[in-house]
């Protein structure tokens, strides 16, 4: 399932959900627009997990949650905790990032 947040509460999320992968992005970032239909397809595909979309320039708090210096960086979490996150506009590399916690 793919949502894009409304409001800086990716904490609550990231804790409700057992298996979550976070898209950080923002609306001038090409690469971010390049990427965003490949990380909703890759959701399609995982029916055991959440895919999230964040506004990293709106959702301070959110973006809190890992540590985002370029955009588009893509995070993983199970059971509240991160795992693992990478920034990049390939998707063989994010592919890779979700198939370590399916």
């Amino acid at each position: 399932m793919l949502t894009e947040l409304n409001t800086d509460n990716l904490n609550e999320v990231v804790s409700e959900k057992s298996k979550v992968v976070v898209q950080y992005s923002a609306s001038w970032c090409g690469n971010c627009r390049i990427m965003k239909p490949k990380f909703k397809k890759l959701s399609g595909e995982n029916d055991s997990m959440e895919f999230i979309i964040v506004d990293a320039e709106k959702f301070p708090e959110s973006r809190k949650l890992a540590q985002v210096d370029n955009l588009p960086t893509f995070a993983t979490f199970v059971n509240g905790e991160k795992v693992n996150q990478t920034q990049t506009n390939k998707f063989d590399v994010l592919k890779e990032l979700v198939d370590e916690i399916v």
